[in-house]
């Protein structure tokens, strides 16, 4: 019990100290919380033989109770689930309110024990469930961490079916029970207190990885990854000996919804852009921001006829799409530039031959696709 008091205080310290390092974050707020709150129910817990006040024990244990509930709020919190607090907070309450009655009631050590166990078991499955249940990628650590709160839940189950067989169990003694939910608890103590910090770490590097490939205005690619993917999928198409095509896009006249409508509406007018565009693309076509309002499109498995027709679907639906910001009836436009991609072409050469595309298209009237040409008389020229 002293062990799992001062461990829980230190995963508290711990936690305290991490989260300073970085933004407000709710659910490592919340599970710091819960390992303060914890490791004080165990050190009453341990305090309880040699303490003068009588309702020590019932300290202890409502502590421990609210502990495990903070934890599973902050597993909540966590993974964004929704309405947590109309299930979790009665929850507690009826927890809470049937022990302490109980207690009031006069029920044995035997019987309080076995309350104590089953609402622990049941927090345990509710926080194991969280954590496998599939709801998209589950990874490795959220495996490890949920496989322990469900060994926790069958360890915590088992000492209350003991309590209420009122005996030994046929192939586990008492003793060996309670050994057993003494060392789940050192185990969940461990692997749940550093698994929760790598959970939040895990995801702090995600987010990282994503604002260092995402451009925050459009949520497309930016420069980087864009020529990562492209790049990838060129070499792809080059073994697979498949097609794959490039468009540029420009907007046509950005610096006049600028200059008219100011920033906020240019800004929005790209999001505009941006979305229409990938509404008219499939889900494997890359599209990217290379700066301003210029954009590219890489086409895995297009042909240069599909690319036009691709193009087509992107100018056209652009043009329809409404600017909320823009005076009534004032449409975008854009200007493409379309080449299909050789083999053994390196991708600037492909953006140049794009580009020259897209200038061509600019130069004929703007609002309109044009074909990049070929490789050959590109490098001709």
């Amino acid at each position: 019990m002293l062990v799992l008091a001062i461990g829980n205080i230190c995963f508290a310290m711990l936690l305290a100290g991490y989260s300073r390092s970085g933004p407000p974050n709710p659910a490592m707020e919340l599970w710091q919380w819960a390992k303060l709150v914890q490791g004080c129910a165990h050190f009453l817990g341990w305090l309880r033989p040699d303490a003068l006040a009588p309702y020590t024990g019932l300290i202890a244990n409502s502590a421990l109770i609210i502990g495990v509930a903070l934890e599973a709020a902050a597993y909540c919190t966590f993974f964004g689930c929704k309405r947590w607090k109309s299930v979790l907070i009665p929850a507690l309450a009826l927890a809470l309110g049937s022990y302490q009655a109980a207690r009031a009631g006069g029920a044995s050590q035997a019987t309080l024990a076995v309350m104590m166990s089953v609402i622990i078991a049941l927090l345990s499955a509710a926080m194991s469930v969280m954590l496998l249940w599939p709801r998209g990628r589950i990874t490795v650590l959220q495996r490890i961490i949920g496989a322990n709160n469900a060994v926790l839940c069958l360890a915590m189950s088992l000492r209350a079916w003991s309590g209420i067989a009122g005996g030994e169990l046929p192939w586990m003694s008492n003793d060996a029970v309670q050994s057993f939910t003494y060392i789940t608890g050192f185990v969940i103590l461990i692997v749940n207190g550093f698994g929760f910090l790598l959970l939040c770490k895990e995801r702090d590097d995600s987010k990282m990885a994503l604002l260092a490939t995402i451009d925050s205005l459009t949520g497309l690619v930016n420069r980087r990854a864009f020529f990562e993917r492209i790049d990838s999928a060129r070499m792809l198409a080059s073994r697979q000996r498949h097609p794959i095509s490039l468009m540029m896009v420009d907007l046509d006249h950005f610096k006049r919804i600028n200059d008219r409508f100011g920033h906020a509406a240019g800004d929005e007018a790209l999001r505009i852009f941006a979305a229409a565009a990938l509404a008219a693309l499939r889900e494997p076509d890359i599209m990217g921001r290379l700066g301003g309002e210029e954009f590219a499109v890489a086409l895995p498995g297009t042909d240069l006829a599909g690319a036009l027709q691709a193009a087509e679907r992107v100018r056209l639906m652009v043009a329809a799409a409404a600017l909320p910001q823009c005076e009534v009836g004032y449409a975008m436009s854009v200007s493409i530039g379309v080449v299909a991609i050789d083999p053994d072409e390196h991708i600037n050469a492909a953006l140049a031959r794009a580009d020259h595309a897209l200038y061509v298209a600019k130069s004929a009237g703007r609002n309109r696709v044009e074909v990049g040409q070929p490789l050959r008389q590109a490098a001709r020229a």
